[in-house]
């Protein structure tokens, strides 16, 4: 599947790059093993589009970390996608860091990598973003010490988004609610938002 111009029309003055990177996915992301072999032709529809809806709920010009990274989803999407935004991204495997170091430098982006797990960063950032890391309860265990009064921890969730918030255990005075974000040509998207009491 090749990106629709309305797609690439949520990445701005970003579009080349946004096509780069799909193309370093579908090529070293699959001979690395940080996609699946058959997630070559779905690289738009599946994963590059479920993370557009999230860039449209973040506040401009904040800092922002993306936990788990994995191959750079959401946080490359996002970092192309709103460029007002101090993007980091946390990813506790070499192999992966190796290759998001590599991406953020052939996309020339001002995004920060680091090494580890979520539970050891000091540093602290007003939106803390998730895609397919862990239960929503885990989630907010390893970033809670990240997220300052008045921040807020975004993730990337299913269909079964309101039954794993139903389970979850929120943190006393924090505020949670599911946003169902619906744009043009894209599927439904549901991102939980848990908010850390000011």
């Amino acid at each position: 599947m090749k990106p629709t111009p309305e797609l690439l029309a949520y990445f701005g003055d970003n579009q080349e790059r946004i096509q780069a990177y799909a193309l370093l996915l579908k090529t070293e992301g699959i001979e690395r093993g940080l996609i699946g072999p058959k997630e070559g032709d779905r690289i738009w529809q599946r994963h590059i589009a479920n993370c557009i809806p999230i860039t449209t709920i973040i506040k401009p010009n904040i800092r922002l970390v993306d936990i788990g990274s994995g191959a750079g989803l959401p946080g490359i999407v996002i970092a192309l996608a709103r460029p007002d935004l101090k993007v980091t991204l946390v990813e506790p495997l070499q192999r992966r860091v190796d290759f998001l170091t590599e991406v953020v430098a052939k996309l020339d982006i001002p995004v920060e990598v680091i090494r580890g797990r979520a539970e050891i960063v000091k540093k602290q950032f007003e939106v803390v973003t998730a895609r397919a890391v862990a239960p929503l309860e885990k989630l907010i265990q390893i970033s809670w010490h990240m997220i300052p009064k008045g921040g807020q921890l975004l993730a990337i969730k299913g269909e079964g988004a309101q039954a794993e918030l139903d389970i979850t255990k929120l943190k006393k005075g924090s505020t949670a609610q599911i946003h169902e974000i619906s744009l043009p040509n894209l599927p439904v998207a549901r991102v939980v938002e848990v908010g850390k009491g000011a």
